[in-house]
């Protein structure tokens, strides 16, 4: 049986969402009762990373587990507590959810993750390691309110190419090699989308998808941070993003290859079909 972690968030949900397609069983890992009842649950499971004892339970009688945790600062310590609880009770391959970067960039996220990725790789465990790059999904999550209000979306990102790829796919990577893990054994993968592509680009293909102008604005970094520091982000989080930024400014996030596709055996979704399948997100209310 597998055991999907995260599974109300963006990654952990869609890789529930593909496993749950592909007929497999499926517990889900949720940290409340309420984050279970927000959609396709499986075979549903109460637990935290904080939690050991809620662990272990979580774990009795599966032997595949897709291992996420949210952007968070105790990121190391709740998956290396998991890592652990695999261990203990039998598990015998993880899939981790890593990030791109990891083991290149030496800050922000991707600092935490190869971490975890060093760690895991001396359990002993069975493992295979997804570095995915940004994801399309977070075009709306961050940028969808500022377009609704304002036309524009804002950012120290100057014209930096980046290859999103679609949260979909990831999970249906996923689903695959928790469906049978032996040809990915020890592997890792990095998970580029399939162009990469501008802010400036991107703001142009949702004016097209709206019939109406929207705007990228770089802006200073410093600008940045204080707009974020002054909607209520905490610091630890403004800093992380801003040191992400300066990763994807080097242009290391911009490269495009078959991988993906090879690993879904289709092509990877594209971005103008996420937008346009989105584009409600980005409408102004007329009201």
């Amino acid at each position: 049986m597998l055991l999907i972690t995260g599974a109300s968030g963006n990654a952990g949900g869609a890789v529930l969402d593909a496993a749950l397609r592909n007929g497999s069983p499926v517990r889900a890992m949720y940290r409340s009762e309420r984050d279970a009842g927000r959609g396709p649950t499986g075979d549903p499971a109460i637990a935290d990373f904080s939690d050991k004892a809620s662990l272990s339970r979580a774990l009795e009688g599966i032997d595949r587990v897709y291992l996420v945790c949210g952007p968070i600062p105790q990121l190391v310590e709740y998956e290396i507590n998991m890592i652990d609880a695999c261990k203990a009770t039998g598990v015998r391959h993880i899939v981790l959810n890593s990030a791109m970067g990891a083991g290149r960039f030496t800050k922000s996220f991707p600092s935490w993750h190869a971490r975890v990725e060093d760690y895991l790789r001396g359990t002993g465990l069975d493992y295979t390691i997804l570095r995915p790059n940004g994801f399309m999904q977070n075009i709306v999550t961050y940028d969808a309110a500022s377009i609704r209000a304002s036309g524009a979306f804002y950012a120290a990102m100057g014209d930096t190419r980046t290859s999103l790829i679609d949260v979909r796919d990831v999970g249906e990577i996923a689903a695959g090699i928790l469906g049978d893990p032996r040809p990915h054994l020890a592997k890792t993968y990095e998970l580029y989308g399939p162009e990469a592509v501008s802010n400036a680009e991107i703001a142009a293909r949702i004016s097209a998808v709206l019939g109406t102008p929207v705007s990228f604005v770089d802006i200073p970094e410093d600008a940045q941070r204080q707009s974020m520091l002054g909607i209520g982000m905490p610091e630890w989080q403004v800093t992380a993003i801003l040191e992400l930024q300066e990763y994807y400014r080097t242009g290391s996030c911009a490269a495009i290859d078959s991988v993906v596709a090879g690993l879904l055996g289709k092509p990877a979704r594209a971005l103008d079909a996420y937008l346009r399948e989105n584009a409600a997100a980005f409408r102004r209310d007329p009201a």
